[in-house]
């Protein structure tokens, strides 16, 4: 009687364990789905964009990632990845337009410029935010149109954490702007009284406005 307990306990333990285990390794294999669609909108996919950058997809140390914010400001800031997570969050449904003439529509969620330029104590001169990221490109926006479009700096896309090859961690969600605006892998932004600023295909014959037509 006591070995067939014995047994039955022992048979018992080992299911439980097993479940566990697999409930486990399931968790561990969850991936996120982009949302294909959002208030009867339909969205673009993440594989609609094309990959366009000037030294390729740049990998990020999201542990060594800090977010500069620097310039005409009382005090340079610092920003850690997740710092930055618990920053406000908006979604905003915006279509980026490539130059070259393909377009995505996506759901766009990040931050808020204008709370992180709250945060300092910007100098009067100050008209314009330059970004930077780690290949060399760079772009630039005036900070009235950023502040009139709440324009953000995303980093979800389609529900889902900003791809890699998509900029993570952070792109500019630059609407209304075409794509070249559209900066990714984020690493710096300066605060600036240089409207005249050229990024990098600015200074190649591009439109500072990068109105869409």
């Amino acid at each position: 009687m006591r070995k067939s307990l014995f047994l039955l306990a022992l048979v018992l333990i080992l299911v439980f364990s097993f479940q566990t285990v697999y409930a486990q390794a399931e968790n561990e294999n969850i991936e996120e789905v982009e949302i294909n669609e959002y208030k009867g909108e339909k969205l673009g996919s993440i594989e609609d964009f094309r990959e366009n950058s000037i030294k390729g997809i740049q990998e990020i140390d999201i542990n060594e990632y800090r977010l500069v914010i620097d310039g005409l400001v009382a005090e340079e800031r610092k920003y850690s990845y997740s710092e930055l997570q618990e920053k406000n969050h908006i979604k905003k449904l915006v279509t980026l337009n490539c130059v070259t003439g393909w377009s995505v529509k996506a759901l766009w969620e990040g931050i808020p410029l204008v709370d992180l330029l709250n945060e300092l104590n910007i100098s009067e001169k100050a008209n314009t935010l330059i970004f930077y990221s780690p290949d060399g490109y760079s772009t630039s926006l005036p900070i009235s149109f950023i502040k009139e479009n709440n324009i953000i700096i995303a980093d979800k896309v389609n529900g889902v954490q900003l791809p890699p090859r998509q900029g993570f961690p952070f792109q500019l969600v630059a609407e209304q702007k075409y794509g070249y605006k559209w900066i990714r892998w984020i690493e710096r932004i300066e605060v600036s009284s240089n409207s005249d600023y050229e990024g990098y295909w600015e200074s190649r014959g591009y439109s500072n406005s990068a109105e869409l037509e």
